[in-house]
């Protein structure tokens, strides 16, 4: 009955438009909530793919620089650790790079390059020259970003000099000159992080610790786990197990506030075009209590027959859910056929030149696909649920002598 009350053509033509125009309302907002909501997925994994596989997965700093003591004992806990791969101490610090007429103030990082290579990306990720730090010819070696490189306008074996921070303020007001340090281009590396490319460079650690003054004194250490994704719990342990006086952070929270502009972004977007559903389903409670008023008379003979109230109920709600039921399902369908040609076609591609990906990220992940669901056949009930008590409060003589 429900069916011949969607697809009735007798006198509710209009009505029946609206019906269709609800479905595919439903259709395309169905659609473009999961081929937008994927989208952000492939651009977020995207960006975990750069940073983790360049960054440290966690690092553990303390505010006054760790003493060789604290750094022993910070290793003798990591070691006993089976989920931490490996671990490097490093010195970090700002520092102008002086190359011909142009300088830039960057930050300079000191690294063991034995254990580096274990740590970080930074080793693959040198795309000319190569990866070394070699001080013994009295000069030291220093990787810098490709960008970087670019605005200073230096290639490897290309010699730069490093002014230290301290002294300078003295050597801006004349009193002395400012501390430098020569150093030799051995590698540029590109991370495909911009930030990382034209803001650092990295030097060997014991080199560092004279350029900073780190009198046998470290930053911090880093570390990578043999699975990133468990760094929030092997963070958590090493938090129960060193003194508080150590900051502790993971790939995530190291970038925090990126992460935080993209959920930002993927809930606007999810909101946006959850109003196309919203949209929809206002029309399909306009068909319905346009239906109602329309057989009103059926519906009297109906209930003056026998049929109770939540039998008139029930029809009308079948009638919504079905508008409801048939917008979700094509819209799945289409939003997954879209979906497929992109993963296996890449129906749009990027510019190489300008993108680190040759075409538009996607990622599917099911619990998107339930939550969309769930939203639209919730709202197709509720859009439903009016127009059904409305028939069902209609008086069977009453709505007989309606007409």
């Amino acid at each position: 009955m429900a069916r011949r009350y969607l697809l009735s053509k007798r006198r509710i033509r209009f009505i029946n438009v609206i019906g269709i125009i609800s479905i595919a309302g439903i259709t395309i907002g169905v659609a473009a909530l999961l081929i937008a909501l994927s989208v952000f997925n492939g651009f977020s994994s995207v960006v975990t793919s750069v940073l983790v596989g360049f960054d440290p997965h966690i690092r553990i700093e303390k505010r006054g620089n760790l003493t060789a003591d604290e750094l022993q004992e910070i290793e003798q806990v990591l070691v006993r650790n089976p989920r931490i791969k490996a671990y490097s101490p490093f010195i970090s610090g700002k520092a102008m790079l002086v190359a011909r007429e142009f300088n830039r103030v960057v930050y300079v990082r000191g690294v063991d390059q034995q254990r580096i290579a274990d740590v970080s990306g930074l080793k693959e990720k040198v795309v000319l020259g190569s990866f070394t730090f070699d001080d013994s010819a009295g000069v030291g070696s220093i990787i810098i970003g490709l960008t970087l490189a670019d605005r200073l306008g230096t290639v490897t074996d290309d010699e730069i000099s490093i002014i230290s921070p301290y002294g300078f303020q003295s050597a801006l007001s004349g009193i002395s000159t400012p501390e430098m340090m020569k150093f030799r281009v051995t590698g540029i590396f590109e991370s495909n992080n911009k930030d990382y490319d034209a803001n650092y460079a990295y030097i060997s650690i014991g080199v560092a610790q004279r350029l900073f003054h780190f009198e046998n004194k470290y930053n911090g250490i880093e570390m990578r786990l043999h699975d990133f994704t468990a760094s929030e719990d092997v963070k958590h342990e090493l938090v129960k197990q060193l003194p508080s006086s150590f900051s502790i952070s993971t790939w995530y929270d190291l970038h925090s506030s990126l992460y935080s502009v993209m959920k930002i972004e993927r809930w606007s977007a999810y909101i946006l075009l959850s109003l196309i559903i919203v949209v929809a389903t206002f029309n399909m409670l306009g068909s319905l209590t346009m239906a109602v008023i329309e057989k009103r008379r059926d519906i009297g003979v109906l209930k003056s027959m026998g049929m109770t109230s939540k039998g008139v109920v029930r029809i009308f709600m079948v009638e919504g859910m079905l508008i409801g039921v048939v917008g979700t399902v094509l819209g799945t369908i289409i939003g997954l056929l879209v979906l497929h040609l992109q993963i296996n076609y890449q129906l749009f591609p990027l510019d190489p030149t300008v993108y680190i990906i040759p075409a538009i990220p996607v990622e599917i992940r099911w619990a998107d696909f339930v939550a969309i669901a769930v939203a639209s056949m919730g709202l197709s009930y509720l859009a439903s649920y009016y127009p059904a008590l409305r028939a069902a409060s209609a008086l069977p003589a009453e709505a007989v002598r309606w007409e």
